[in-house]
């Protein structure tokens, strides 16, 4: 049985659950449509920083935040179009805006339909008219998010877009078995280029590295200490995994970027959709314990 309640905690919060799975999904649309929560058999499978969360002026620090148009930073947080200068901060706006609620449904899933179209705010800093569509479904172990990407700007509407999921881990991350599909990745912060054999040093304060050239669209992480296997499924529009973990801190994160950062500088994989077009793609997560 399927059913979406509605809770008012700080915020008008939706909780999709799949009764017999035991599995929910918590979702805040009015703070950046963020999936705030993920339980499976009372069993928390994402990371959330709920101190942090309580202040509308700070980024959430868990769950899984949506982004766009772009991912990472840019230089000076700087990018120009048509010769004119613009100001986007990392990781885009899509994660700090309210977004609606358009459609919900419990036959077969349960899924909840969002929508973020452009407004004057979004388009002082990104000249564009657009609208994002994204569909959360919950069906047992297994969550989809489908995303409808539109242009409804007379010129062409150039973007990046991804996840930023924070996994809880069980708090020895050497713990952790990754099956990456790439053999190499490049650090964030030096741009040197690794080769990957499967393991971090999880001894270094911060690791942010990007995987490039993935050779499927598939990735799995074990948590042994959680008795947990995580799959990420992705589409080919996906050309990056990122990532990214702090020293002390019980999460990683593991995420699907269509473009690496500065892409709206460099053009490297951005995504460029002619007037009238849309992208469909789908990120799906699951997670099994054994």
């Amino acid at each position: 049985m399927f059913t979406i309640a509605l809770q008012q905690q700080q915020y008008k919060t939706y909780i999709l659950s799949d009764e017999s799975a035991g599995s929910q999904v918590e979702v805040v649309p009015e703070r950046g449509g963020i999936i705030t929560r993920w339980r499976i058999q009372g069993q928390e499978i994402f990371y959330l920083d709920a101190e942090r969360f309580t202040h509308p002026d700070l980024s959430v620090r868990g769950g899984n935040p949506i982004l766009f148009p772009i991912c990472g930073n840019l230089p000076d947080n700087a990018y120009s179009h048509n010769g004119q200068q613009y100001t986007l901060k990392q990781h885009g706006f899509a994660r700090d805006l309210p977004w609606e609620v358009s459609e919900q449904q419990t036959q077969g899933k349960a899924s909840l339909t969002l929508v973020l179209n452009s407004n004057e705010q979004t388009k002082a800093v990104y000249p564009f008219d657009f609208q994002l569509v994204f569909t959360y479904e919950l069906q047992g172990n297994t969550l989809s998010i489908r995303q409808q990407y539109k242009n409804l700007s007379s010129t062409s509407l150039p973007f990046s877009a991804g996840f930023h999921p924070y996994f809880l881990t069980g708090g020895d991350k050497t713990q952790l078995e990754f099956h990456i599909p790439s053999q190499q990745y490049q650090d964030q912060k030096t741009k040197e280029i690794h080769a990957f054999d499967g393991n971090f040093d999880f001894n270094r304060d911060e690791i942010d590295v990007a995987f490039g050239d993935l050779t499927s669209q598939s990735a799995t992480v074990t948590d042994s200490s959680r008795k947990l296997k995580l799959t990420l499924d992705y589409d080919p529009i996906y050309s990056k995994l990122v990532f990214w973990t702090l020293k002390g801190k019980d999460f990683y994160c593991l995420e699907p970027w269509t473009a690496p950062r500065n892409a709206l500088n460099t053009d490297e994989n951005l995504t460029v959709l002619a007037p009238g077009n849309e992208l469909l793609t789908t990120f799906r997560l699951t997670a099994n314990f054994f």
